[in-house]
Order: C-alpha cells, then structure tokens, then sequence
C-alpha cells in the first residue's frame, strides 16, 4: 500500500509539473485546450447560453458541468484550478479501487493499473476532462456490484457527460439487475438533458457537430490514407472540429467505412447481449471494457485522451479476481504508452505521415485491434453457454444471474 501511494504521489506531481510547465514535453502544447478553448467555454456558459456556434464544442449537455467547474476554485486562474480538480478526480478514483480491494474475491492489481496507466498517457491527460468522466464511470461499475440503480444513475448521467458511459450498462445481469439499473439510467438522463434543455439554448448542437466530423488522422481507418500518402496520394491535412483530419479523395469512402465497422462493433454486442446467460460478479466490469475497446478502436476518432477511459475500465476489471481481462488490460496499458510517443511526442511525424509516424500509429493501433479482439474472445467464452469455459463458471452464478458471492449482493 505504502508503494502503491508513494508511486501515484510522485507520478501525479510529475504530471502537475508538465501541466504547469515547470517541465515543457516536445511537441504541441496540450495545455492549450484548457487555458484557451476550455476557458472560452467557460465565458460563454457564464452567459447563460451552450457555445453554439462553436463547431469544437462537441459534447453532450452535462460537459457543461466539467467545464464551468474552476468556478469551484475562484481564488485561482481557470487552468490552475482546472488542473487541480483533475488531480482530485484521480484520487477519487484510485480511493474507490483501493476500497473495492478490501471486499472478498478482489485484489489490488485495479490500483495498480490505475495509478500506472494514468500517467502513461503524459500531461494530455490532466488536460483534458476525460479524466473526471471516467472517475464516474469507476464509481459507477464499482457501486453497480451491490446497487445497480447507483450504476444506472451514474451510467446516465455520465452518457450526458461524454456519451460512452452508456456502454457501462452492457453487461448488467438479466432480470432485476437490468431492470434496475436502466430505467435509473433512463430517467437520469432523460432528466439531465431536460435541466440542459430549460437551462440554456444550444444543448443538443453538438449533435451536429458530431455528425460532420470526418476522418481524424489517428484513427484506426487513417492507416489506409497514412499509407496511401506513401503512393501519392494528394489529400491534406486540416484542423477540422478540434482535430486533425484527413481532407481528399477517398477520405469520405474510408470514413464511411469506419462508421459501418463500429455498426458491425453495435451488432456483435447486441448478439452477446442475447445469447450470454452467466453473469458473474465481474461481467458488467468486463462487458464494459470490452464495449468501450470496440467503440473506440472503430471509431473515426480516436483522440489520446479516449485511453484513459480504457485505462479506467481495465483497473476496475482487474479489481475482480475473476476477470478475464488481464491480458487486453496489459496490451491496453502498453498502447497508451505508445499513445505518449505518438501524442505530443511524435505528432509531427503522424502528421506528415512519415516513417516514424506511421510506425507509432500502426503499434498503438494495432494494440487496440489485439485488445479488442481478445477481450471480446474471453467476454464471449465465459458467458455464452456453450462456450470454452463458460459452462464451467456458470456453476459458480446462480440461476438469477448473479455471482454467490456476498459482494454481488443487490
């Protein structure tokens, strides 16, 4: 314990070093989007009024929240307080896991990946507000084992933070754990965009921004243009929507292509959904991080700071001495790490598509695709019948759907 708090000590003062530039890390200044976009925002919400006319405002209502919380810290500067409620969200998250080990059939290995995987992402990660929104969706998977109705309320309200906290929900055990915990999701939502909705114009516009975002150039589909640029290909490369992204001939094409993978992504989920029949105490952890893994990884955009939502959802798999998600959860870390190396470090190199930059993209990526695939393989084999190993742990579940384990307890 002594190791695991001194270790998470002296990386989060590293990272608040680089974040307050004491240390300068090569290449662009992933501060920038605090200081100036974040705080742009922020003026604009004081007004009573979403940024509307913003096309990098790109998030669901409840992100408001996230951006006008240096309010909180008035004695300071917008990006300093900023800074610092990243750091205590991330202590949050490490006290929840670390409380979660204390329960039976749970270990500290979730503490660890947190306290590792965090920092491996560099300073973009204390720059960014993915952090806070993962913090909930720890403590949502982690209040989910004995009060569902918890995970949905916070599931809910973290899709209205940054959508993808909705995936926490995938794995919930059939019957009234289900029942539970999406209709308090349901109605938190439902509720939060309401508030949004009578709070202030422009809550749904990110809505369209969304939808006309194109081919970000780190994502699992730029491989194709990346390596087309090789042959002549005479595309380019803007800022579009806050992100760097492909712009040219078969740019569209690829892009469309991406959205149908992340469809096929959509359909396999929805086909373990309907066939998987044990649920043990671990499942919603692992449905949850292998849900996430298949979005992100086909998605048009993959931005460095999305590795930190993976990071979170492996430590709390890892919590669970049951899980099956070690090894995705190790190539994830390794990925983020490479993620460092491509973003801020190497991303001249991944926007001139050189050798370097390719090389990195490709590792990360492919990382991605290995996570992906495996920790889909060992969802499916533990809990579809039938299934290597699936009818051998339903033994150990009862026929509700829940582990006989005193923390499943609802």
């Amino acid at each position: 314990m002594r190791l695991l708090l001194a270790t998470w000590t002296l990386t989060r003062a590293a990272l608040l070093l680089c974040v307050f530039k004491v240390f300068t890390v090569p290449g662009p200044d992933v501060t920038v989007d605090v200081s100036a976009i974040y705080h742009g925002w922020y003026e604009v919400l004081l007004t009573g009024s979403f940024p509307m006319d913003d096309v990098t405002w790109q998030y669901p209502p409840a992100a408001a929240l996230a951006v006008l919380s240096p309010a909180l810290l008035p004695f300071l500067e917008y990006a300093s307080a900023f800074f610092l409620l990243v750091l205590l969200c991330d202590a949050l998250a490490l006290g929840l896991l670390l409380y979660a080990a204390g329960r039976p059939g749970t270990r500290a290995a979730g503490a660890w990946v947190w306290v590792a995987g965090v920092p491996l992402l560099g300073p973009t990660v204390y720059a960014r507000y993915d952090l806070m929104v993962t913090a909930v969706a720890v403590a949502a998977l982690l209040a989910g084992v004995r009060h569902p109705r918890v995970l949905g309320a916070l599931a809910g309200f973290g899709a209205l933070l940054k959508v993808w906290p909705v995936l926490l929900l995938a794995g919930t055990a059939r019957g009234r754990a289900t029942r539970r915990s999406w209709s308090a999701a349901a109605v938190t939502a439902g509720l939060t965009a309401l508030v949004a909705a009578l709070a202030a114009p422009g809550a749904f516009a990110f809505l369209t921004f969304q939808r006309d975002r194109g081919l970000e150039i780190e994502s699992l589909g730029a491989m194709v243009i990346h390596v087309a640029r090789q042959y002549g290909w005479e595309g380019g490369v803007e800022l579009r929507y806050g992100s760097m992204e492909f712009t040219g001939q078969y740019v569209p094409l690829v892009s469309t292509l991406a959205l149908w993978l992340s469809v096929l992504a959509l359909g396999w989920l929805l086909v373990w959904r309907l066939r998987a029949r044990t649920f043990a105490v671990h499942t919603p952890a692992d449905a949850a991080f292998t849900a996430v893994l298949l979005f992100t990884t086909t998605s048009r955009v993959i931005s460095p700071q999305y590795m930190v939502w993976l990071v979170g959802l492996a430590a709390v798999c890892l919590v669970f001495r049951g899980s099956r998600m070690a090894l995705p959860a190790c190539l994830v870390l390794v990925a983020t790490g490479v993620t460092l190396l491509e973003f801020p470090l190497g991303f001249a190199h991944v926007v001139a598509s050189d050798a370097r930059g390719v090389a990195l993209l490709a590792v990360r990526n492919g990382l991605l695709v290995a996570a992906t695939l495996t920790a889909g393989w060992r969802l499916w084999r533990g809990t579809v019948p039938g299934a290597r190993g699936g009818e051998a742990e339903a033994a150990r579940v009862s026929p509700a759907g829940r582990a006989d384990s005193p923390a499943s307890a609802p």
